[in-house]
C-alpha cells in the first residue's frame, strides 16, 4: 500500500453490500406510472371529445368537428409547451402525455423552444422539424403508397 493511502474505515462484506444496496434502492413505481399514464391520457382524450361535441353542437359535421378539435389540441399541446406547463404535466403523465396528439405538438415545439436563442431561422425554423420531419416524410410517403394501392383495386 502506498504511504499516502489510508486503509478504507469502513468493514463490510460483499453480501452486506448487496444488502444494503438493494434495502436503499429506490422501489419501482411501474403500476403508479401506469395508473398516472392512463389518467392523463384518457383526460386529453376526454377533453378533445368534449371539443368534438362542441363542434358539432356549433354546425359542423363529425369530420369538420374531428378535424377542428385535432387542429385545436394540437394548438394548445404547442401553447402549454411554449408556456412550460406540458414539460410538468409529461413528468407525471409519461406516455400518457407523449401519445395523444397534443404529445407530437409537445416534440415539435420543444427542440424550437429550446434553439430560440441562436434566432428564428436557424434557430427556431431550423429545429422546429429535427422531430417533425420524418414524421411528416413516413406520413405523406405512406399516403402516397396507400393511395396508389387504393387506385389500382378500384
Amino acid at each position: 500500500m502506498s504511504q499516502n493511502m489510508r486503509p478504507p474505515t469502513l468493514k463490510i462484506t460483499p453480501e452486506e453490500y448487496k444488502d444494503l444496496s438493494t434495502k436503499l434502492t429506490p422501489k419501482p413505481t411501474v403500476l403508479k406510472n401506469c395508473i398516472w399514464a392512463f389518467f392523463v391520457g384518457g383526460l386529453i382524450c376526454a377533453i378533445g371529445q368534449v371539443i368534438i361535441n362542441l363542434f358539432v353542437a356549433g354546425g359542423l359535421n363529425q369530420t369538420q368537428a374531428s378535424t377542428a378539435a385535432t387542429a385545436l389540441l394540437i394548438f394548445l399541446g404547442a401553447l402549454l409547451t411554449g408556456l412550460g406547463v406540458y414539460d410538468e404535466i409529461g413528468k407525471y403523465a409519461g406516455a400518457g402525455s407523449i401519445v395523444p396528439v397534443t404529445g407530437f405538438a409537445n416534440s415539435i415545439v420543444s427542440p424550437a423552444l429550446e434553439f430560440k436563442r441562436e434566432g428564428y431561422v436557424m434557430g427556431v425554423g431550423a429545429r422546429l422539424f429535427t422531430v417533425a420531419g420524418p414524421v411528416l416524410v413516413y406520413g405523406i410517403a405512406t399516403s402516397i403508397v396507400v393511395g396508389i394501392i387504393y387506385y389500382f383495386l378500384h
